[in-house]
């Protein structure tokens, strides 16, 4: 008997080692020349000089360079509450109870079971009889071909890549949060400045109807400024509409109803930080998005070396041990022991394509997979490139912008001199302080965009730059 068994092992030893051989040749090869490298520089960037640029900053807390209380709280209440966040650290669970699920295939699967059964046949002359058993059994399939350690691996690059986009759900939230509260405080500003030019109308028209019914002066300046009041009033009544909307849109961010939320107007003192763009290379490597594609790639590249394994064969070892009797009494008594151990070797020889199908079907998919992780390093370039291009442009906007207030302001002075000393009409008055408000809301939303775009580039940097 052992003679046999030793002969029989030695003749398969060659086949064995050549199917172990060929199973660890099926994995995939990757072809990612195509995917860019990192440039050498952001375009954008070249040649800018960083004035009091914010200190260096890893990924974490990178909204406390705005030195904001409110919104620090604002961020913390969205990271326990947003429901987007919510969804993402159970879409991570799911991920992650699979890839356990998958892997515990790779281990011996150990059951015991007892039962009854009462039969009658021929070989008991049709006398009904009872059996009553117990035992437990053993089987194990041997991964000879690295079918099972490859879906493992690949459901563990899929748990990964779900981690990713948590974080990437979680950066994203945040940024909304910064940029929705940035907004309202620009808002709330600009609500202010035109407020404060109604209630300088308004008390111009009180004026002009007093001296109107004095008779020095006419009924068509009285219509001119009660007009310029109304139109300031309903300009003054759409920015609280948006405000509305805005604080309603914040409260869904951080998981409130927004009923019961509020952020009350207050001055705006929000830090406005310099963020350096830093090394592009590092832009990849903090990204928690194109971590997701890259991990989704490696998964997808081990389901093709999965797909390949179907062409070898399967070997499992199944094992099982017990107790039978005709009466429960009797059970566990020496003569009623039973066991048994086997192998089985499957290797399918026709399945009409099905296997051939399951490759292609992989293959399809890794490159799929592949042409995704490419855009995401595009895409990741693209957002810091707009978003330093923003922030350079903002800024000579800014001083423009600045230039055009000051100028405004210095007309607004002039023509009011001149109209109390009856040197220019109220029309023109009237025009001076129209386009002086304009330029002053146009610098608040100049700046409002700078903020938002700061946010935008740490957001592109990954949360963090150095």
């Amino acid at each position: 008997m052992n003679h046999t068994y030793s002969t029989l092992r030695t003749r398969l030893a060659p086949l064995v080692m050549a199917l172990v051989l060929a199973g660890c040749a099926t994995s995939a090869v990757v072809d990612t020349s195509n995917v860019p490298a990192a440039p050498a520089a952001f375009k954008e960037n070249a040649g800018a000089v960083s004035t009091n640029p914010a200190q260096p900053q890893v990924q974490g807390l990178w909204w406390k360079v705005f030195a904001d209380p409110v919104l620090d709280g604002l961020i913390d209440r969205a990271n326990g509450n947003n429901n987007s966040l919510q969804v993402a650290a159970g879409r991570l669970a799911q991920a992650r109870a699979l890839a356990g699920q998958i892997g515990a295939n790779r281990f011996p699967q150990l059951g015991i079971g007892a039962g009854a059964t009462r039969q009658r046949n021929s070989t008991t002359g049709n006398v009904a009889q009872t059996v009553v058993s117990a035992g437990a059994n053993l089987s194990y399939e041997v991964d000879l071909f690295g079918k099972l350690s490859g879906a493992s691996n690949a459901a563990s690059l899929d748990a990964a890549s779900r981690e990713a986009l948590l974080r990437s759900t979680q950066l994203l939230v945040q940024a909304d949060v910064a940029q929705t509260y940035l907004s309202l405080r620009a808002l709330d500003t600009e609500r202010e400045l035109v407020r404060g030019t109604l209630l300088a109308y308004q008390n111009t028209l009180r004026l002009t109807e007093v001296r109107f019914r004095e008779g020095d002066v006419a009924e068509l300046d009285v219509a001119r400024v009660r007009s310029e009041a109304a139109s300031t009033e309903s300009e003054a009544l759409a920015l609280d509409q948006r405000r509305a909307v805005l604080e309603h849109a914040l409260a869904v961010l951080v998981g409130e109803v927004p009923s019961n939320f509020a952020v009350a107007p207050t001055a705006w003192s929000t830090a406005l930080p310099v963020i350096p763009a830093g090394v592009p290379s590092t832009v990849l490597t903090r990204r928690p998005d194109v971590a997701a594609a890259q991990n989704s790639m490696q998964a997808t590249q081990a389901r093709v070396g999965v797909a390949k394994t179907a062409w070898f064969p399967t070997f499992s070892l199944t094992a099982n041990g017990g107790y039978a009797a005709p009466d429960i009494k009797d059970l566990f008594k020496l003569s009623t022991q039973a066991w048994g151990i086997g192998a089985l070797l499957s290797l399918p020889i026709f399945d009409g394509g099905r296997r051939e199908a399951g490759v292609q079907g992989a293959n399809a998919d890794l490159s799929i997979a592949l042409a995704n992780y490419r855009e995401q390093v595009l895409v990741a370039f693209r957002d810091v490139e707009d978003q330093l291009a923003a922030l350079r442009l903002l800024a000579e906007q800014s001083e423009a912008q600045s230039r055009s207030v000051d100028a405004s302001s210095r007309a607004t002075l002039l023509s009011g001199s001149r109209y109390r000393n009856g040197y220019v009409s109220q029309l023109e008055l009237l025009d001076a302080q129209r386009s002086e408000l304009r330029n002053r809301r146009q610098a608040l939303q100049v700046k409002s965009a700078q903020y938002l775009a700061t946010v935008g580039l740490i957001r592109a940097l990954g949360g963090g730059w150095v």
